[in-house]
């Protein structure tokens, strides 16, 4: 357990205590916890069809339920349910009257830049995939927009505000055997498409800048559990070498596992991915509380670590898509934007903590306690993951 010089050695047998302690904690959870269910919408998903009957349909797909009653994306779905279900029928239609014109006022499909009327309905509601749904809904997460395209319209567009958040949008004309997909940052519209001329490919600088976006925005702001692995990865100690060795196994690893499972190579569920990645970040923490050195084994475990993470980053890109012309172009900067992002929360770091690396009272003052803290919201993230799903 100590080495000659008197250096506490966390040894592999204890490291897999540790482990099996973290586990076994998730498995204790405390019974007054309740699960807070929410659907997991990060973004809207839109699709807009040109039918052949000159008419159009788009479907968005959003939470119903929250948009309606006013409430954070992220609340808890069967107390939505629950209050909705609750509400008289007349206030229950006033509610509906009211999302209808949330959409007629914030939403637009444009055809030759102009916006066209439409209808808006919700066709899951009171139908299995509302009522039967894993989470509990009552409108369901489909609002259909529907109207006529106008005669000898040449160029297609939409276009949703704020309220609804990054938009992964496709638009389909089936007649023509088209359909184009892009991600719209909120509050942005469309490129118009051409409904007369053959579609042009994105181009391979848009599809770069995308990607490379996308990738960093998953770790910078969104990916909060990869910012506190990589965070822990750079506590360990006050010296450079260890943080090189950690960052650039955690790197190879995760780079690949994204392309495989991109390939179709791989593919874990997410049900299981999820909480070991929020496990990860536990372990780190805890191993920062109880060595000052990188020992052998760290990047060896950080490694496996990254190949957790790279599963998680390719769930993401799988939601994203990639262009069926530039895949691998996408792949390469989505990775790449990853990299940026986890170099920003180092240089982060470093600039907030780096002036006190050298002070003899760096590990006792914020490399353990941060850890602490750390390996705290990791195991919490891994009990919810793990055991309410969300």
């Amino acid at each position: 357990m100590f080495a000659s010089n008197g250096q506490a050695r966390w040894r592999p047998p204890v490291r897999l205590g540790i482990v099996a302690a973290l586990v076994l904690a998730g498995a204790v959870a405390p019974p007054g916890v309740r699960p807070a269910h929410a659907h997991p919408l990060a973004f809207t998903e839109v699709t807009l069809t040109l039918r052949d009957d000159g008419r159009f349909e788009a479907n968005l797909i959003c939470d119903l339920d929250a948009l309606a009653l006013g409430a954070p994306m992220d609340t808890d779905d069967a107390e939505l349910a629950a209050l909705i279900a609750s509400l008289p029928p007349h206030e229950f239609a006033a509610r509906v009257a009211g999302l209808e014109r949330l959409f007629e006022r914030r939403v637009r499909v444009r055809f030759d830049g102009q916006p066209t009327p439409f209808e808006v309905s919700f066709p899951d509601h009171g139908t299995p995939r509302a009522t039967d749904a894993e989470i509990p809904t009552v409108l369901g997460l489909t609002a259909r927009l529907t109207g006529a395209i106008p005669e000898d319209a040449s160029t297609a567009g939409f276009f949703a505000s704020r309220a609804f958040g990054q938009v992964h949008m496709t638009i389909s004309h089936p007649r023509r055997g088209v359909e184009v997909r892009s991600v719209l940052e909120p509050g942005s519209r469309s490129d118009p498409l051409d409904l007369t001329g053959p579609v042009a490919p994105t181009g391979r600088l848009e599809v770069a800048w995308t990607y490379l976006r996308l990738g960093f925005l998953h770790i910078v702001p969104e990916g909060v559990d990869h910012i506190l692995f990589v965070l822990g990865l750079f506590l360990l100690s006050a010296q450079l070498r260890p943080l090189v060795w950690q960052v650039t196994a955690f790197t190879v690893a995760h780079a690949a596992t994204l392309t495989l499972a991109a390939a179709g190579v791989v593919s874990l569920a997410p049900g299981l991915v999820e909480p070991l990645i929020a496990l990860s970040v536990a372990y780190v923490a805890a191993e920062n509380i109880l060595t000052d050195r990188l020992t052998r084994w760290r990047p060896l475990l950080v490694f496996g670590f990254g190949l957790l993470h790279g599963l998680g980053f390719a769930g993401v890109l799988g939601d994203l898509g990639l262009p069926e012309h530039e895949r691998l172009l996408a792949l390469v900067t989505f990775n790449a934007g990853i990299e940026v992002g986890q170099l920003a929360v180092i240089g982060a770091a470093a600039g907030s903590l780096g002036w006190f690396r050298s002070k003899p009272w760096y590990r006792r003052r914020l490399t353990v306690p941060i850890s602490a803290v750390i390996g705290l919201v990791g195991m919490a993230w891994a009990i919810e993951r793990a055991f309410f799903g969300s």
